[in-house]
């Protein structure tokens, strides 16, 4: 989960928003007009955007630069969500270490440098330098080197403690109280009611103080020596329960080809592989079969499933091949809702959410638009991530035993029409009508593109329906060009939505950009868009302008609207993910000028953030010498930004695949923004895949199967 003030209004999957509440409505008028005492202040939550965060799934280590663990906010090591400790503070001689130094080395490791100077010693250069390196699987190696010239003799303690608090309560601002430790051989213990912390340390220490919780060594370097130990943070389980999912397992290979990435901007190189690196961090292991991997939404907030974001990651990423989106669908499809379930507010009676649902929340949509549905979301992009796995090569086998999970989400689609758009398809249809609620664009968009790939499935496979859901497609794109068009001086544009009863919401958002995403087809082509050519230019020039380009990427909201907040995670913020599908969408329009001012925004701004662009950072306007505002809530990793980050620049090389016609087409943009480009290592119908785009936007594929026939246009 994120920090409350960054998703102030979700909830669970059918139940109606909750309202976001004012400051002002903590007082309010008691018995008689009295006014009611003011209620406690809300704990300060926790914020991320300075920690160093190291993340193995199910694992994650955060503290500040200086490397210590001081139990406030969010530091300590986790696991499984849980804090295993919330402190380990090193002293040498009763001091810290003067910080000097540190940052992440890997997704999942980080190092921190210190200094000391030895008491008494006349030389002004500090003698001892301390190194800790640190793995979020919690392992922490503490290295003290002397570099004076007289032996060092002095304390090193280190003072350990834990409140075993789960990571949403953290996360809101609460701090359980601290256990009470235990002497354990070679370290300490604390125990919860369900599970118990261990920290062992190799060198065992000279004294353990378990009323401190403190571990201490009586150090004597000598000069030009070094002397080191490791700690072992171990989390146990004390009481039976479910199995939680874990990470990789030893020996289970990454999901995805490792590619190489040449480009004359070398931020293209660092992004894309610090990006795959972040995502690597994320993958959980289905505990129903550990070989189905899947990425967790992000770290720290929501370290886990989270099926729309996981599905996300997973078709953005399959120019690299097709095993996450495999894992992430089978996981997914274990977990479809496969009988319809009474829905909120008719037990008993005829209100049924529809078979085929996958789980999701509300998430809050902004001052001027309506919540999201991620039921809704995960549940079309479903048969959207079968349907273009199936394109990049995943095996017909495969997809056979997949594609009744995908005919149950199509099933939660059937019938799904309000007014003649799809809402929330997670509650019950006689809901839906009695209690109509707005239509989003972008949910349009993607009902559009699950239908026509449902239609290419079924087809293929020799499954019923796929005219049906062809003129269910059309249908909806001509409804939508009739009545999402709003006229303006500008020459138009899309509205974000419709309220019940038709009346266009009149946000600019970026959520948009999703009428750029048809999806991939037949022959590497894409299918029709809900807006035609003119509609699509228009777009394309909005998107460009200043008030939805931060010149960092895009704002969610337009900064003329008077509800903009350059923090508000729909209401100003730049979402790397939907600028990454701008970016897409308009290079495969045609609009390659206006695609590659965008990317030049996400580079600059990963040039920033040292290549790992987080969730989402401040939509303030760029200017010169300033970097990037970063957000306090935003997820940093996270799998949507960081499968986005990748398609950004893959999208360039325009590699459209249709492996089951034995095809591929290969159209790069013409503008070549990042210049020369080479991706080598990319996968398509299971084999590598090579290609070169010079500085004039021609493509040369140098590695492809053999079986395939390649198209240039």
């Amino acid at each position: 989960m994120r920090p409350p003030q960054a998703v102030p209004a979700e909830s669970v999957v059918g139940a109606p928003p909750r309202p976001v509440g004012r400051p002002d409505q903590a007082q309010g008028a008691g018995p008689a007009g009295q006014a009611r005492p003011a209620a406690p202040p809300r704990p300060q939550p926790a914020a991320a955007h300075h920690a160093v965060l190291c993340v193995n799934a199910p694992a994650m280590a955060a503290s500040g630069p200086d490397g210590q663990l001081r139990g406030h906010g969010l530091h300590g090591f986790y696991r499984s969500g849980l804090r295993v400790v919330a402190r380990m503070e090193l002293r040498i001689g009763g001091m810290e270490p003067l910080p000097l130094q540190g940052t992440l080395t890997t997704s999942a490791q980080a190092r921190f440098l210190g200094a000391v100077r030895i008491p008494g010693d006349l030389d002004p250069d500090p003698a001892l330098t301390v190194e800790r390196l640190r793995h979020a699987d919690g392992v922490e190696t503490v290295t003290v080197r002397n570099t004076g010239s007289r032996p060092a003799r002095l304390p090193l303690e280190i003072a350990l403690g834990t409140d075993l608090g789960p990571v949403g309560e953290i996360a809101a601002g609460h701090r359980p109280p601290d256990l009470p430790g235990q002497v354990q051989s070679a370290g300490l213990r604390w125990v919860g009611p369900t599970h118990s912390a261990v920290v062992s340390a190799k060198p065992s220490p000279h004294a353990v103080l378990a009323g401190a919780g403190v571990l201490r060594w009586d150090l004597e370097v000598q000069p030009g020596a070094r002397w080191s130990v490791e700690l072992r943070v171990e989390l146990e389980t004390t009481a039976p329960g479910p199995r939680p999912p874990g990470g990789r397992g030893t020996g289970v290979p990454l999901p995805w080809a490792e590619p190489e990435v040449r480009s004359d901007d070398s931020r293209a190189g660092t992004l894309v592989a610090r990006s795959l690196e972040a995502l690597g961090g994320l993958l959980f292991a289905d505990p129903d079969r550990p070989t189905d991997l899947y990425p967790a939404s992000g770290a720290p907030w929501r370290f886990g499933l989270t099926p729309a974001d996981a599905l996300w990651a997973a078709r953005l990423t399959l120019p690299l091949g097709t095993r996450l989106a495999a894992g992430t669908l089978r996981a997914l499809a274990r977990r479809q809702q496969l009988h319809p379930a009474a829905g909120p507010g008719a037990p008993g009676g005829p209100g049924r959410r529809p078979e085929g649902l996958l789980p999701g929340a509300l998430r809050h949509g902004g001052p001027e638009l309506p919540p999201t549905c991620t039921a809704t979301e995960a549940t079309l992009l479903f048969v959207t991530v079968l349907a273009e796995a199936w394109r990049w090569g995943l095996p017909r086998q495969e997809v056979t035993e997949l594609l009744p999970a995908a005919e149950r989400a199509l099933g939660a689609l059937r019938g799904g029409l309000v007014d003649g758009f799809v809402t929330d398809l997670s509650r019950p249809v006689e809901e839906r009508s009695a209690h109509p609620v707005a239509a989003r664009a972008e949910v349009q968009a993607q009902a559009h593109r699950a239908a026509l790939h449902g239609a290419e499935l079924l087809e293929a496979f020799g499954r019923p329906g796929a005219e049906e859901w062809r003129g269910w497609a059309a249908e909806l794109r001509g409804r939508f060009r009739d009545r999402f068009w709003i006229d303006d001086l500008s020459g138009g544009r899309p509205a974000a939505g419709l309220a019940p009863g038709g009346q266009p919401l009149p946000a600019v958002a970026s959520t948009i950009v999703h009428l750029l995403d048809p999806g991939l087809s037949a022959d590497g082509g894409r299918h029709e868009s809900l807006l035609d050519r003119e509609q699509t230019r228009l777009l394309a020039q909005r998107l460009a302008a200043p008030e939805l380009d931060s010149g960092w990427g895009l704002r969610t909201l337009s900064a003329k609207s008077p509800r903009f907040n350059p923090l508000g995670h729909r209401s100003g913020a730049v979402r790397v993910h939907e600028t990454a599908l701008a970016v897409a969408g308009l290079a495969e329009a045609g609009h390659e000028n206006e695609a590659g001012a965008l990317l030049e925004g996400l580079l600059g701004a990963a040039a920033h953030f040292e290549g790992r662009l987080p969730e989402m950072y401040a939509g303030e306007q760029r200017t010169p010498g300033c970097p990037p505002v970063p957000h306090p809530g935003a997820c940093r990793p996270a799998a949507v930004s960081a499968a986005g980050a990748v398609h950004a620049v893959f999208a360039l090389a325009g590699v459209r695949p249709d492996a089951p016609g034995g095809r591929v087409l290969v159209r790069p943009a013409s503008t070549a923004p990042l210049g020369e480009l080479q991706l080598t290592g990319l996968r398509v119908a299971g084999e590598p895949f090579s290609v070169r785009v010079s500085r004039i936007g021609v493509a040369m594929v140098e590695e492809a199967s053999a079986d395939l026939q390649l198209v240039a246009r």
